[in-house]
């Protein structure tokens, strides 16, 4: 009795630290969006300001997967902590960078000790909790995430009127060695018993090269001035890294992307559901506050709280996670929830400006019911279809198709609203670019209602275009999901 006591402890402890660790580093890439301004002012770096955000987010997305391999290897433990270090590390550097460029280099820095620890999260649930518990826990872990994209505009605000930007990064430190001697004194992990195999070194640096050339692709593109050369190369680079790592995964003794994972058709259908979903996730959390505080003048407080309720309802609905899955397969669970998110994104692609805005806290609602039990959902199902060695990358690739859907989308999303302001501004002569600028802040006053309606009516467009996108996210959803011939509860 004693010993059991010991070892509920100690998994009470080791789920805190985790829950800790995954709003760390998933809230650095929302936190920094209301200190950015201060940094650039002081720091006098306006044209290396999105580098902030993208170098974070490549290197998570490249080393993540690389950090999975590894823990299959060596173990969770050894690779957790690395991260954790790393990340700690990297955030009080960028505390004490005193230029943009040393910030930047910093940023990379977290983003390597982020990588390893987000999807080894997800590894160690599945190592303490059985099948039956397990989904209880990826609900927990995925509320921290979602939980903290809805608090991080607003710590990162708080924290800059209070104390000073440099502590939007020092704040880390403490938490970072709170979590780090937690997993060092409580977490045991079995033994492994190391395989000697030669390290998939080719393998490595050309899955690198193809994400960081996808990730500047969309990066570059939701830019206004970028050059069709420039995408030319990128595109070409991003064929030569795509056809060299084919070549190396199969020449491989132990890939750092095991092919034969992608043979299981629901497995596949799982990491591209959590990918898309996740880039319709971060289209909402963008456009609704934007929505909101553009076209019905709202504050950024109340346009901010348009998409809190999806957190909220996430948790509550993942905690049915685990009675679904013992009653449906994957795809009967999927295809309603999809179904019902996607009447209710319908009304987005024609609402006029006086529409009653209480249709976004709704919509926020069922967004948070639909993520919290299938992308839960994801992650429990990849994790049990696949052999236990490999369990560490399968839980990096549900992460990695998190990172990049969002990632992807932002670029995707800003560069067919950026199109559609465009197209607007060329018809209407008497609004310019600064006039939208300062209406989607919500600070435009104009002298004129016409002029008003018109800049209403050429941000709506933007919405609409950006919504329309979203949908047709959703229908290659169902189409996915309709792909799936699995008909059998997964036990």
């Amino acid at each position: 009795m004693i010993k059991e006591n010991r070892i509920t402890n100690n998994k009470n402890f080791i789920m805190m630290a985790i829950l800790i660790a995954t709003f760390m580093t998933s809230v650095e890439t929302t936190i920094i969006t209301t200190a950015l301004p201060t940094i650039v002012s002081q720091l006098n770096g306006i044209s290396l300001q999105s580098w902030v955000f993208a170098t974070y987010l490549l290197l998570t997305a490249v080393t993540t997967p690389i950090y999975g391999k590894f823990a299959d290897r060596i173990g969770r433990k050894p690779v957790f902590l690395t991260g954790l270090i790393i990340f700690t590390i990297g955030s009080f550097l960028c505390g004490v960078s005193n230029n943009m460029t040393i910030l930047i280099i910093f940023r990379a820095l977290q983003g390597i000790g982020a990588g390893a620890i987000m999807p080894i999260t997800f590894t160690m649930i599945a190592d303490l909790f059985d099948y039956r518990k397990r989904s209880k826990m990826l609900a927990m872990n995925n509320t921290a995430w979602g939980i903290s994209a809805l608090l991080g505009p607003f710590l990162g605000g708080y924290i800059v009127d209070k104390l000073s930007w440099h502590w939007v990064f020092f704040i880390n430190v403490p938490i970072g060695i709170l979590v780090i001697l937690i997993i060092s004194f409580k977490y045991k992990e079995k033994s492994k018993k190391y395989i000697k195999k030669p390290l998939d070194i080719k393998g490595i640096l050309s899955l690198s090269g193809l994400l960081i050339m996808i990730l500047t692709l969309f990066q570059t593109l939701s830019q206004a001035n970028f050059s069709s050369i420039q995408i030319l190369v990128i595109l070409f680079l991003i064929v030569m890294f795509v056809i060299a790592f084919i070549i190396f995964e199969r020449q491989a003794s132990d890939p750092i992307i095991p092919f034969t994972l992608f043979h299981n058709r629901l497995f596949s259908i799982q990491i591209t559901t959590a990918l898309l979903l996740s880039a319709i996730q971060i289209g909402f959390q963008t456009y609704f506050p934007m929505w909101l505080q553009s076209i019905y003048k709202t504050t950024a407080t109340v346009a901010g709280l348009s998409v809190s309720p999806s957190p909220i309802f996430w948790l509550l609905s993942s905690f049915f996670v685990g009675t679904l899955v013992k009653r449906r397969s994957p795809k009967y669970i999927t295809l309603p929830l999809i179904a019902l998110m996607m009447v209710a994104y319908l009304p987005l692609l024609f609402i006029g400006s006086r529409f009653n805005q209480t249709i976004f806290f709704v919509i926020s609602g069922i967004t948070g019911v639909t993520l919290g039990i299938t992308i839960t959902m994801n992650t429990l199902v990849a994790q049990r279809i696949v052999p236990e060695e490999s369990l560490g990358i399968a839980s990096s690739m549900i992460t990695l198709g998190r990172t990049l859907g969002q990632t992807l989308a932002a670029g995707i999303f800003g560069l067919v609203f950026n199109m559609s302001l465009n197209s607007g501004l060329k018809k209407h002569a008497t609004v310019d670019q600064n006039m939208i600028n300062q209406s989607i802040k919500g600070a435009y006053q104009s002298p004129s209602i016409a002029d008003e309606d018109t800049i209403n009516q050429i941000i709506l467009t933007g919405m609409h275009t950006v919504f329309s996108v979203a949908l047709i996210l959703f229908v290659i959803v169902l189409i996915v999901n309709l792909a799936d011939r699995n008909r059998e509860v997964i036990k």
